[in-house]
């Protein structure tokens, strides 16, 4: 199981948020670079970058602070938030960007996953799946959608989608552990590679979801924890191994 760092950004600065509110925000540094080289430096394989307030408004806010991650970090980084037509794709993956995370789009157009996987390849084309009590959200989680989160996996695999980061937003940032039985639900139900996000609190919590590899949940991001000390990024790979 790989563990990927998450790096959010907001206004230029790497922050946490809990449950995605944006003004619930913890600054952790004002160069999000320097935190990319930090996780790098720790054994860090891939990083996960969002754009928070690309999340919101729809568009790329903090491109400048992206790509300084990307000319000091030597890692692939996989990046979400506001992306939502060819061109931003297009734009993205031109810098540098290893693979791109649609999320509100999937949902309002799941026409641009389709051509953005016949123009790319499904390696370099992920779904943002975020879900509240099963039920997808969008727009930087402030708009509940009404549609089943796999359902939306199902259709998402149909479009030519492999794999999907999957968000418990109830559990981002809080702390409380991953919701384990829905992210292996995703996996089985939809047959799905997973990435889990949100929650994860401990070691344990990694040596858990690693007991469900094999269900399809073969990554896991995580983010606050490592903030706050919970655990280093090096004994989280360790778990995960």
């Amino acid at each position: 199981m790989i563990v990927i760092p998450a790096i959010d950004i907001k206004e230029g600065k790497c922050v946490r948020l809990l449950q995605g509110r944006m003004e619930d925000a913890t600054v952790y540094s004002n160069t999000p670079w320097k935190m990319a080289l930090r996780w790098e430096e720790a054994g860090g394989k891939i990083l996960h970058i969002v754009d928070l307030n690309g999340a919101f408004e729809g568009r790329g806010v903090n491109d400048s602070a992206v790509q300084m991650i990307l000319e000091h970090a030597h890692i692939p980084v996989e990046l979400g938030g506001g992306i939502r037509d060819m061109k931003r794709i297009t734009t993205l993956l031109s810098m540098g960007v290893w693979r791109v995370i649609i999320g509100t789009a999937a949902v309002e157009n799941p026409a641009l996953v389709k051509e953005a996987v016949d123009a790319f390849g499904s390696e370099r084309i992920l779904v943002g799946l975020d879900a509240r009590i099963g039920m997808v959200a969008t727009r930087g989680w402030a708009s509940e959608s009404g549609t089943p989160a796999v359902e939306l996996g199902l259709q998402m695999k149909s479009l030519g989608i492999e794999r999907i980061v999957y968000t418990d937003i109830s559990r981002d940032g809080m702390l409380t552990g991953p919701n384990i039985p829905e992210t292996e639900r995703m996996a089985c139900d939809t047959g799905l590679k997973v990435i889990a996000s949100g929650g994860v609190s401990s070691l344990g919590d990694i040596r858990a979801l690693k007991e469900i590899e094999t269900s399809g949940v073969d990554s896991v991001i995580t983010g606050k924890a490592l903030y706050e000390g919970k655990f280093t990024l090096g004994d989280a790979i360790k778990a995960a191994g």
